[in-house]
């Protein structure tokens, strides 16, 4: 190892540094460049710079990284890797720092023997943060000096100058996102947070620290959290079972080289009737539309299972076998309660897109089938209790998709169009242009009474549900397509399902659902409910942007003539404030517990207004965090769901 690093020292010098091309549209078209200049698209800097480190990590120079949220909402990024190149660049004629910092398409992982693996393979990630920042600091430890160079909007304001010595090597990046370009200029630390426990756990022995300098606690300690995982994937998907019970003795777990690229590869069977939970990386980047290396892991994971539950005889025992002996079991039942995470590294991989979000090298696929196919018929041999509790996972699934499909049929059978007949509740709206069509799934009839007397009918469809729905994290997948009520909720959304799970909406009815419930604790079980039912059956709505969540207000208050909706405690004590003159008892307060205490031109006017209201759209940030978070807090297993409930109750309004 020692040998490798020396050899990495000697390669990685100002001549690694190749330039391919210069700069000058990023700051022009910014979202070509980052995906958006949003929320998403702030955030993503901090990737951009945290991917360099994490670079560094994988070639072996690296194990500790530093991100600070600023006061300000700028950003520190350090790390103990080997330090930027300072040097001269032969063909840029200044230094290899300012060259990386400033020209696109420029770095050293264009250079093989600099960097044999890397996520940033484009060259576009640490320029660009600089481009989009009004005010940038690079602070570089290397040959014992420490370098300092300053940049605005992507241009040096300063040479790149020896500052002092230094008896470590690393590189420290401080940037501030240039308001003129982002609409959201503050971090969210969770979306941060998320992130760089993903990166712990795909990286096993890095520590990453991250901490918001914003706040303090009541000791005054900022909130800080540090991550790193020593057993990498396989703690992965520990985490992300948490709150589900495992049907394994233990985790499979899996890393090889041998293949011809480094596998790594967790997963688990857990007593959940959902669809399969498959997260995918190349090179730590997450590969949301999957590609050949997911292919190659169901291709291994269908072929194994299929040989051992014929060679068990337990398919055979279930009477799913046809008239041939041929198994009444097809791959979508091997993904019923499976959890995995699937890690690869490619010296030269090929993304489909521009947002690399689906792999394409073809060979990637026999490999992962190789080491998975190998590393789980070894498991299997030598855990023949938990290759037989599969099975019969998969045997129940094969029935339970078996009961769905029939009951799919008898519901699809009434309406030709979309799979089931209008629910007799549903009030519609009169235009049919889905792009401007409105869906409000309304808590209790009450409520739905005034939704419907006083929204706009063109293009506004109130749904009122009665009481809970089926908590489809727990609920068998043919049990979903038995509620009265989701099957409401389907026909009344347009949309139905194939015989392989996946989501027919060519039939979709409205381009906005939006959960209206009370502002209180039971009407927050029903928005996670009906949003969980989005997340594990409908996810692409979400990933539309078409679920929202309404706001109704909290209070009405009264002064006078001085009439104002509030939404919050604070609201609520500032009217006071102003028009009480501090004494609560000098304003009329209704508080509404519920939305059948607001008449139709009150709900109307405060929730339903499109010209008035307030909607949140409900995202997936992060794929990982939102699968945790809605198994952990509608799964079985009690005590994770306590410790989250205790660690943000002091945080949380439950009541609001």
């Amino acid at each position: 190892m020692e040998d490798f690093k020396q050899q990495g020292i000697e390669n990685y010098g100002a001549d690694s540094i190749q330039v391919l091309e210069g700069l000058e549209a990023v700051r022009k078209r910014p979202s070509m460049y980052i995906g958006d200049i949003s929320s998403r698209g702030l955030h993503h800097l901090v990737n951009e710079v945290v991917d360099n480190s994490i670079d560094e990590a994988l070639a072996g120079f690296c194990d500790r990284i530093e991100v600070y949220i600023n006061e300000d909402n700028s950003i520190t990024v350090s790390d103990n890797g080997r330090g930027i190149p300072v040097g001269m660049h032969e063909k840029e004629h200044r230094s290899a720092l300012e060259v990386v910092m400033t020209v696109l398409h420029a770095g050293g992982k264009f250079n093989k023997s600099s960097y044999k693996v890397s996520g940033g393979l484009h060259g576009v990630g640490v320029s660009c943060v600089n481009a989009l920042s009004d005010f940038t600091r690079v602070e570089v430890a290397r040959d014992g000096k420490l370098y300092r160079q300053e940049y605005s909007c992507g241009k040096p304001t300063t040479g790149v100058d020896a500052i002092g010595d230094a008896d470590y090597t690393g590189t420290k990046v401080i940037f501030h996102p240039d308001a003129s370009i982002f609409t959201e200029t503050v971090y969210k630390y969770d979306i941060l947070a998320n992130r760089m426990r993903e990166l712990a756990f795909l990286n096993a022995g890095i520590t990453i620290v991250l901490t918001d300098l914003r706040s303090k606690d009541e000791n005054g300690n900022y909130h800080s959290e540090t991550f790193h995982s020593d057993e990498g994937v396989r703690e992965f998907v520990k985490y992300l079972e948490q709150g589900n019970t495992l049907l394994m003795s233990d985790i499979i777990h899996l890393k090889t080289d041998k293949y011809g690229a480094p596998v790594e590869v967790a997963m688990a069977y857990d007593n959940g009737f959902g669809d399969e939970r498959i997260h995918s990386y190349v090179n730590n980047i997450h590969t949301q539309e999957e590609g050949t290396h997911v292919a190659g892991f169901r291709q291994a994971l269908t072929r194994v299972l299929k040989k051992y539950a014929d060679d068990s005889k337990l398919v055979e025992k279930a009477k799913l076998v046809d008239k041939e002996g041929n198994m009444l079991i097809n791959p979508n039942d091997f993904k019923e309660g499976l959890t995995a995470v699937i890690s690869v590294k490619v010296a030269e991989p090929q993304f489909e897109g521009q947002t690399k979000t689906k792999l394409g090298n073809s060979e990637i696929a026999g490999v992962v089938n190789q080491a998975v196919g190998e590393a789980l018929t070894n498991y299997l041999e030598e855990h023949p209790e938990d290759g037989k509790a599969i099975i019969e996972k998969v045997i129940v699934a094969a029935q339970a998709r078996i009961a769905a499909r029939n009951a799919r049929d008898k519901v699809q059978r009434k309406n030709p169009l979309t799979g089931g007949g209008l629910p007799g509740k549903l009030a519609d709206c009169k235009s049919k242009d889905a792009a401007e069509c409105e869906l409000f799934i309304v808590e209790g009839d009450s409520a739905g009474g005034s939704a419907k007397d006083g929204r706009d009918s063109r293009i506004q469809a109130i749904l009122p549900l009665r009481g809970k729905i089926l908590n489809v994290e727990k609920a068998m997948y043919h049990k979903v397509f038995e509620s009265e009520t989701i099957q409401n909720i389907f026909a009344a959304l347009g949309v139905k399902f194939n015989e392989d799970k996946t989501l027919d909406i060519s039939h979709l009815r409205y381009h906005k659902t939006i959960i209206m419930t009370d502002a209180d604790v039971d009407g927050a079980h029903i928005a996670t409910l009906i949003m969980t039912l989005f997340f594990r059956y409908m996810r692409e709505l979400i990933d539309m942007g078409c679920l929202y969540i309404a706001t109704p207000p909290l209070y009405l208050c009264k002064k006078g003539d001085v009439k104002r909706y509030l939404w919050t405690d604070m609201q609520r004590q500032q009217f006071i404030d102003e028009f009480g003159g501090g004494d609560e008892k000098a304003i009329t307060t209704q508080r509404y517990k519920g939305l059948g205490e607001m008449n139709a031109e009150q709900l109307w006017e405060t929730t339903m207004d499109p010209a008035h209201r307030t909607l949140r759209l409900v995202t997936i940030e992060n794929a990982m965090a939102a699968d945790h978070a809605f198994s952990m807090l509608m799964g079985e297993d009690v005590a994770p769901r306590r410790e989250f409930i205790e660690q943000n109750a002091t945080y949380a309004n439950i009541d609001a």
